[in-house]
């Protein structure tokens, strides 16, 4: 027979200790206006924060003692929530992006294509540059490769070469990435 009074609750490492669940002997208080209160022990800080209709919420347990706020426990998880959300909205994962082109293309062609991986590399893209061979032009390997050095030629100022000209298949493939400075 389960006895249903020692089930184990799992603790959520998102959320923070809060009030009479903080178990430090002493702990650095800070008040609603964020001005450092001094050390005082955990049951006095409650009580504060008791009298001020407010919540103890530890904010650091990696110093020595560890750190605690009186604020409105509700405002506090909501800014925290709005923060990382703000966080994810800003951070950009570099996704692969292609341009396929042949070995005999036309210049404006060619023109179309540099300025699709400039924009590609501009948002912060890697590029896939692929040279699509087909029936017997495989044989013309080496103006493939000449095409994909100009084209990384060409994108010098965004880019630099991840993977140099490389045959896969029917195709050959030279992969960019933007460089460093010229996202920012």
């Amino acid at each position: 027979m389960l006895d249903k009074s020692k089930k184990v609750k799992k603790k959520n490492s998102e959320q923070p200790i809060i009030n009479e669940n903080i178990k430090y002997p002493r702990v650095r208080l800070i008040n609603v206006l964020g001005s450092q209160l001094g050390i005082y022990s955990s049951n006095e800080a409650f009580n504060m924060a008791l009298e001020e209709g407010l919540d103890l919420v530890m904010i650091s347990d990696k110093s020595d003692p560890p750190v605690c706020r009186i604020v409105d426990y509700g405002k506090y998880k909501f800014m925290q929530e709005k923060k990382a959300k703000e966080a994810r909205k800003k951070q950009h994962n570099a996704s692969l992006k292609e341009v396929k082109m042949r070995y005999k293309i036309e210049e404006h062609d060619y023109q179309v294509r540099i300025n699709q991986a400039l924009r590609f590399l501009q948002s912060g893209d890697k590029v896939k540059v692929t040279v699509i061979f087909r029936g017997r032009e495989i044989q013309h390997s080496n103006l493939a490769i000449q095409l994909l050095n100009k084209m990384a030629q060409d994108l010098n100022d965004a880019a630099e070469i991840q993977q140099p000209p490389l045959r896969d298949g029917k195709n050959m493939i030279m992969i960019l990435s933007p460089k460093k400075n010229a996202t920012a």
